[in-house]
């Protein structure tokens, strides 16, 4: 870490004057949905993961995939450097398509770590990437939001810095995320600096990088470095960014020219098949897996061959659609097979798992959302993800972040961070002097046990109302999105900045006007 950056954190701690996972404030986060100041680190899961399919059912999908590879194989579009690179590592090249011999890909990602750390540049929230970890992101990509006064209109970059915030105060929200909208009042070509300042600035969490242009991502490289420092950056992942493959079978020029610069400099990569199963991929889940694996480990792989060691994830994300109108589906049987199934396939290539999230179609916070959502969720979690994009927020197929989801959805988060700490079997969590105390036919309301314990004993949402039909009544009648609409306008009355150092803050913004400064606007 740089020096600028070691000051950095001393002084973020010292202002808050407490550790992210201490104190009351932690206590207050671990049995409830938590507030601004509290932190919860991320998951280390301590429950059974949910596999659906046997030995059999996944060397079969391995050995479709080898043909895929080999006989199929995968276009890397419009890279010249990248088919030369495949020819120089044994790859049959023909034209753009690269044709795989069995075992070369797996061959290569021998070299890619199954476990990283994802440092922030407060080092309390940095973030471990694979084994039992779950790390959960906010929403990425929409370039609309439904804002607070239920309005859908397009993003702005007050929206995004909106998002980062709340993201940042959200104690089950362990990333900042990226896109967490698209501030389309902002020019193209600029519009990634202040995204990526934004992180910085407003937020002390794990970020991650532009893709859309290679320039985009050495900006974000620079910008990492103005914050950790050269040498860090290049022996230490500080990012950790979205590649998706074009499906079926194609890696386009802007993803693979992203790929190569974080790859280079050590930044981590998730390749991901962006799967819409019947119009991407096959209609069925063994086929959308065959296809998903060969896209991941040709492109995976890759960033192997860029630098040896560079962290790299296997991701998907897999959407069923409407075979009467072609829309896009969520929270159906079909993507929790196949998400189920390729962190198995993971879990054998030794690459962390990114899928999942909070998903749904719907167009506003309501019940077709939230069942979308936590079918949508509870198998990303069952399935041990370690990296859960559009974890809060995402509402309409993922073309609209919405205040109110968000904080419906990170609510939802800390219960699932509840649940992954799975059944404690301590001397307390036997209760046995409890039972005794207790004996038969009485409560356990004021035993000596249920006293030292009711602060942290059970999860308590922020969202739900769980009072008399009388109270409710008297409350206003308050559906949770108006809850959430509540809490969401109370987050942002009250947020306030981690620190940030004044040099490397003055850093950032001139490095921001000099890049402005050389290139016209540019809104396409």
């Amino acid at each position: 870490m740089s020096e600028h950056a070691a000051v950095d954190q001393e002084a973020s701690n010292a202002r808050r004057g407490r550790g992210a996972s201490g104190g009351a404030a932690a206590r207050r986060a671990a049995r409830s949905g938590g507030g601004p100041g509290t932190q919860l680190t991320y998951i280390k899961r301590k429950i059974n993961v949910y596999e659906v399919l046997d030995e059999e059912g996944l060397a079969l999908i391995e050995k479709n995939t080898d043909t895929v590879l080999e006989e199929i194989g995968i276009i890397f579009r419009d890279d010249a450097e990248a088919l030369q690179l495949w020819k120089e590592a044994g790859a049959d090249v023909k034209g753009e398509r690269v044709h795989f011999p069995k075992g070369l890909c797996r061959s290569l990602l021998k070299t890619a770590p199954s476990v990283y750390t994802q440092h922030a540049r407060n080092s309390e929230r940095s973030v471990q990437i694979g084994g039992n970890a779950t790390v959960f992101a906010p929403v990425y990509g929409p370039p609309f939001v439904r804002d607070l006064n239920g309005v859908r209109r397009y993003a702005t970059i007050e929206d995004f810095q909106n998002f980062v915030k709340l993201a940042y105060m959200a104690p089950s929200i362990h990333h900042s995320g990226g896109t967490v909208c698209e501030p389309v009042d902002v020019p193209v070509n600029k519009r990634h600096l202040d995204m990526i300042y934004s992180h910085i600035k407003y937020s002390d969490k794990p970020f991650m990088g532009s893709v859309t242009a290679p320039e985009r991502a050495e900006d974000t490289v620079a910008m990492a470095k103005i914050v950790f420092g050269d040498d860090f950056v290049e022996n230490n992942t500080v990012l950790t960014s979205l590649i998706n493959a074009n499906s079926p079978m194609v890696f386009d020029e802007t993803m693979l020219g992203a790929l190569k610069v974080y790859s280079r400099h050590n930044q981590a990569c998730i390749v991901t098949p962006f799967i819409l199963a019947g119009a991407m991929s096959p209609v069925t889940v063994a086929g959308t897996l065959t296809q998903v694996l060969a896209e991941v480990l040709a492109g995976a792989s890759f960033t192997q061959l860029i630098r040896p060691g560079a962290p790299v994830l296997f991701g998907t994300f897999a959407s069923s659609i409407s075979m009467q109108s072609g829309a896009p589906t969520f929270g159906t049987p079909e993507p929790s097979l196949v998400s189920y199934g390729a962190a198995q396939l993971a879990r054998r290539l030794g690459l962390p798992f990114r899928t999942g999230g909070s998903l749904c179609a719907s167009k506003v916070p309501d019940a077709q959302a939230a069942y979308e959502s936590a079918n949508t969720l509870n198998s990303t979690i069952l399935a041990g993800t370690n990296f859960v994009l559009h974890s809060a927020g995402w509402l309409e197929g993922g073309l609209a972040s919405c205040y109110e989801k968000f904080m419906m959805d990170i609510d939802q988060l800390g219960m699932t961070q509840k649940f992954s700490e799975g059944v404690d079997l301590s001397e307390n969590g036997q209760a046995m002097d409890a039972i005794r105390q207790v004996g038969p036919g009485s409560h356990y309301l004021g035993c000596d046990h249920t006293q030292a314990n009711f602060q942290t004993a059970f999860y308590r949402s922020n969202i739900a109302d769980n009072n008399s039909y009388e109270q409710w009544l008297a409350e206003g009648e308050k559906t949770a999105p108006q809850r959430a609409n509540e809490l969401a306008r109370r987050w942002l009355e009250s947020y306030e900045a981690p620190y940030l150092d004044p040099s490397i803050d003055e850093a950032l913004k001139d490095f921001i006007a000099k890049k402005k400064g050389s290139m016209p606007d540019a809104f396409t």
